[in-house]
């Protein structure tokens, strides 16, 4: 589940400095060069489908690990007020990642599907995006998409170098700080684009 999840957001961080290209010109000519790029590095369909994969592992470890959790313990754990509680972020796991996975589901549908689907000669990515973006609803799915992830984000790294065993007084908070932080700037890379497509249109 740790190891997973660090992978995906190795390629969260990846995915939101490619699609920065939006930002280079007016036209999306940078943008679409950016996906013909990707697309043409060798055995790229491999790794779409090794992503997959993992985005797949990821999620079935999820699942699993809520569902034997609720199975050990169907009520929850009273916290004395001098403990303190888990955060929202922590409580919420499971739902932020169950509105993560229906917006990946939406996400691969609007470009990846559509663009399979389409003609590749006339096929324009960077509009489409926009297209998407710049109507209120498709602002309104990816902002709710981004905000689920920002949530889950800044829960999920810490954890996972916990369950890893990499946690020491002094090391935690570091740990902590870099997870929200990394968090942050996450949601506010990627909500930048639906609100720049809305506002632009």
């Amino acid at each position: 589940m740790a190891l997973s999840g660090l992978g995906l957001v190795g390629f969260v961080i990846t995915h939101l400095i490619g699609n920065l290209a939006l930002y280079a010109d007016d036209d999306g000519t940078a943008f679409n060069e950016y996906a013909h790029k990707l697309e043409s590095i060798p055995g790229f369909v491999w790794i779409e489908l090794g992503l997959a994969a993992v985005f797949v592992v990821h999620i079935a470890l999820g699942i699993r690990l809520f569902a034997e959790n609720r199975e050990a313990r169907p009520q929850g754990y009273r916290t004395r007020a001098t403990k303190g509680s888990p955060g929202l972020a922590s409580r919420s796991m499971i739902i932020s990642g169950s509105v993560l996975l229906v917006f990946l589901v939406i996400h691969v549908k609007d470009f990846r599907v559509a663009k399979l689907l389409a003609d590749p000669e006339s096929f324009d990515l960077a509009l489409t995006v926009k297209e998407r973006l710049s109507t209120p609803g498709g602002a309104l799915i990816y902002l709710v998409g981004v905000a689920a992830l920002g949530l889950h984000m800044s829960h999920a790294f810490q954890s996972a170098f916990q369950t890893l065993g990499l946690n020491h007084p002094k090391y935690t908070p570091l740990i902590k700080a870099t997870g929200l932080g990394l968090a942050v700037l996450l949601f506010l890379g990627f909500a930048s684009f639906p609100l720049y497509c809305l506002f632009t249109a």
